[in-house]
């Protein structure tokens, strides 16, 4: 259970809290965000041990650790990576002054700090409180260990590390919903969304924030997806793609990410990327995400 000063927040009424702790403003609405979180589907998938697992070595895992064998697609490792290079390959720093990117549905974190590269500013976002706890730990330590399954309950220990020449000082991390949110969040020059939007229980929600997320022309946004539409995260009626219409046209995700962005901006670029997860040392996924870099107009 997250406790604030060692008190149980989730027990407490959020006025006391604040009396006795002094919290800021956004600490109180991360109170209210985890007490509401249960609401939206799908969201204890994401809370799991098991998925932290996953995730913290597919963000942080050697290649060795990812696929120990002398074959297999060694090409679709350091996914997280290949997505911050994206943004940063169209980023145009000159005239922006202090730089800032969003990273929302940034799971561990990995593209958040590879955008500190060259961002002064990174957040990054994620809905899971469970993934959002061990980016911190990785902000502050640089490093966290975790077990890696092997075979049933069989686990081997590993260490996910951050890469020394990031400046973590540029990074945070909060728990949010991309579809709502929070209004004070500022504007950005780079927001990257990998593999989130066919997991949102209202992706227009999200869509419909960009703009204002980004004001400026010529600001990035990157999105990724394998467009896995599943009635368990985004009631049906609500999905972007992967349906038939009236008129019996196949409806891609593709498509409706071009209806709901094209007012305001532009896309320059798109490509299949190839991402692995590890589940043990023998299952695991492969997957390709079709990658769509936006420009504002």
């Amino acid at each position: 259970m997250v406790s604030i000063g060692g008190i149980d927040h989730k027990l407490i009424a959020l006025p006391v809290v604040a009396a006795s702790l002094g919290l800021s403003a956004y600490a109180l609405y991360r109170i209210h965000r985890l007490n509401t979180k249960a609401a939206v589907p799908g969201s204890d998938l994401y809370e799991s041990t098991k998925l932290l697992s996953e995730y913290l070595v597919f963000h942080f895992g050697a290649p060795g650790e990812l696929i120990p064998y002398p074959f297999g697609p060694k090409d679709a490792l350091d996914f997280p990576k290949r997505c911050a290079e994206l943004c940063l390959k169209h980023f145009k720093p000159k005239d922006v002054g202090q730089s800032r990117a969003l990273d929302i549905g940034c799971a561990v974190g990995r593209s958040t700090f590879e955008l500190a590269r060259v961002m002064n500013e990174v957040i990054g976002i994620d809905y899971s409180n469970s993934f959002i706890d061990a980016a911190d730990i990785l902000r502050l330590k640089g490093q966290m260990p975790y077990s890696l399954v092997q075979e049933g309950d069989i686990f081997s220990d590993a260490v996910a590390t951050v890469p020394k020449d990031i400046d973590r000082t540029r990074v945070s991390f909060e728990q949010g919903d991309a579809c709502d949110l929070r209004s004070d969040l500022g504007t950005f020059d780079v927001v990257l969304a990998a593999n989130l939007v066919c997991r949102l229980h209202h992706p227009k929600y999200f869509l419909d924030r960009l703009h204002q997320l980004l004001p400026k022309s010529g600001s990035i946004l990157v999105l990724t997806g394998p467009y896995t539409w599943l009635h368990q995260f985004t009631n049906k009626s609500l999905w972007l793609g992967g349906y038939v219409d009236a008129n019996g046209e196949a409806i891609t995700g593709f498509k409706g990410l071009q209806k709901e962005l094209g007012p305001y901006f532009e896309l320059i670029e798109q490509a299949d990327m190839p991402f692995f997860i590890r589940e043990t040392a023998r299952k695991n996924q492969w997957t390709v995400a079709h990658a769509t870099v936006w420009r504002r107009k």
